[in-house]
Order: structure tokens, then sequence, then C-alpha cells
């Protein structure tokens, strides 16, 4: 049993994940989640996946010291240890199925050194400066406080170090929440799912002292629209957008927004400067963040705008009924 605020659910997230696995019909989307055994095998579908391809070329390189946050069942954790970093796993659960148990068999059983520590990420157990980059897969949604999150993420890393959040729900407006969590499959079961805005993410991860590289939309990227291919994402913008000399991508951008859509955010954090003002790499890198960001809130305004309702067409007369009209009032007037 668990709780999301002052409501009760009937299953824990372990209990929840096993129920799925136990349905029928429901094996393609447990092997999508890689809820799937053995686990060895799930993660080495994970680390040659196109989703992890395209994370890798925006990992640092060489390979340092790397923090896994929410690390789950330790895909992630794989395929960074795999990649030759040094590799921490975060995880508060301590589910042998779902969590930091699951994690320290894979690391067992694969032969891959991984350090797996069981904590909240809203409190990090690390000093300052500890990492070369910090990763979190589908991990910001699920913060308690997401400033402190994103807080805690800028101390541990080093400066110029490098954070990458992948897969992250994201919704527009409130009442548009419920929406998302309703047609979630396991929510109703263990109520751990959430989403925040677009906006809200961006105040956050600035808040805490990064700089943007990369801000990816749903279909910008394999990181978000995996495991659908690049064909199926092709196939919906001629549904959604027939005609459009954009291609798939730039086209979705703008009028996609479905509730709890995927966003992926690539950010730096700032190094140390005592003069900001006079220092003009920092602040064409500042510039260039920025720029980033109004692109991103500007291609999601757009597409809020595009899911507006159109205003009704005036009635047009038809030609010939107009034309009765006119010839009556000539005849109105000459009496």
């Amino acid at each position: 049993m668990s709780y999301s605020g002052e409501k009760q659910f009937p299953m824990t997230w372990e209990q929840a994940v096993e129920w799925l696995r136990g349905q029928p019909g429901q094996e393609a989307l447990v092997k999508a989640c890689y809820f799937d055994d053995p686990l060895l095998d799930a993660a080495r579908r994970f680390h040659q996946s196109e989703e992890w391809t395209e994370t890798r070329k925006r990992l640092p390189d060489p390979p340092g010291k790397a923090l896994d946050l929410g690390a789950g069942r330790g895909i992630s954790s794989y395929a960074l240890a795999k990649d030759g970093f040094d590799v921490t796993s975060l995880e508060p659960d301590s589910s042998a199925l779902v969590g930091a148990e699951a994690i320290t068999s894979l690391a067992k059983v694969s032969g891959l050194s991984i350090n797996v520590v069981r904590e909240w990420g809203e409190c990090l157990p690390f000093a300052d400066s500890s990492f070369d980059m910090v990763h979190g897969r589908q991990v910001l949604h699920h913060a308690r406080n997401l400033s402190a999150l994103c807080k805690e993420v800028a101390r541990v890393l080093k400066p110029g170090g490098v954070f990458i959040a992948t897969r992250e729900h994201v919704v527009d407006l409130p009442e548009e929440l419920p929406v998302f969590l309703d047609g979630h499959p396991l929510h109703h079961l263990y109520g751990g799912e959430n989403a925040f805005s677009l906006m809200q993410y961006i105040d956050a991860i600035e808040n805490a002292g990064f700089w943007f590289s990369e801000i990816l939309a749903p279909f910008d990227n394999a990181i978000n629209y995996f495991p659908a291919t690049w064909n199926q994402v092709e196939t919906l913008a001629q549904k959604l957008c027939p005609g459009s000399p954009e291609d798939a991508s730039a086209s979705l951008r703008r009028v996609y927004r479905d509730p709890g859509r995927l966003f992926t955010f690539s950010v730096v954090k700032q190094p140390f400067v005592q003069d900001k003002e006079h220092d003009m790499s920092w602040f064409r890198r500042s510039l260039h963040s920025s720029a980033i960001v109004r692109n991103a809130l500007t291609d999601n305004l757009q597409a809020m705008a595009a899911s507006l309702p159109k205003p009704k067409p005036k009635p047009v007369l038809p030609q010939v009924l107009y034309a009765k009209i006119l010839r009556y009032m000539r005849r109105f007037r000459r009496k």
C-alpha cells in the first residue's frame, strides 16, 4: 500500500510493476519499460537501444564520475558503467525488482562496478563538486520538491559538469494533470506519477545555476519517442500536419501537446566567475542558453495556440441567394 498526498493507493511501486508483468497482453509494454527478466538481458537491450545511443552522444568524453539519479532497476547505471563511467546509483527504494537490491544484483551478475546508495534526490549524501556528470531517466517529474532536487544536483556537480534529464512528463495546464494521471497504466495502483509544466522545469533548472545546452521536444529525438520509430513519427506528422513543408519533428513541435508528453533537458553547471558583467565567454554562453529556452517556449506556446478551438466563420450567403436579395432591394428602391 502507498500514499500520495492524502490519497491512499492499494499497491507499492514494486507491487504495481509485478501486477503489470502478470497481465495478459501487456508483454510489449513490460519489455518497452525494461521491466522484464532476466534483468541483465533487459539492461543489455537498453544499452544497445536507439534511446541510449542518442543519450551517449550528450555525455562527457572522456568518461568520469557519474551519478545515476533515481536509478530504478539500474539499466542506466549499467549503460553508464559499460561505457566507462565510474558510476554511483542513487535509488531510495530497496526493492529487488525495481530498486537498490535489483541494481546490486545487476552489478554482481554483469561484473560491473556500480556503487549503490539508498537516498532521495532532494538530500544527496555527497560532497560539493563530487561528479563530472549526473544522469536521470524519468526522474524529475517524481520530485517531491523540484527546485530542491535541481539545486542538489548542481551542488554535487563540478563546475562545467553535465546534467541530462531524459523523458520528463510535461503538462501545460493544471487541469491537464488529472487527464495524464488517469491515462497512466500504473498510477491508479501506486499513485507515484506526476508531471510539471515546461516553465516549471526551466525555472527550477535555471535557478539551480545551469545553462541549457538542449531542450528536446517529444519528437525531436529517439531519446523521447523510443520505442516508436522515425517512420511512425512521420506518419503521425502527416496525420496532424498534412502538407507541412517542414520535417516531421519540426511540424509536430508546434501542434502536439498531449498531457504527459516527454521532454529531455541537457544542461551544464555554470562555472564560477567573479565578474560576470565583463566576462564575454560567460555572457555569450548565457545568451545561448536563453535562446534555447526562448525557442522551446515559443514552440510550446504555438502548440497551445494551435489546440484552441477555432472561431466559427461567419456564414456566407450562397451566390444565387445573394443576387436575388440584391434584385429585390433594387425593386424596393425604385418603388
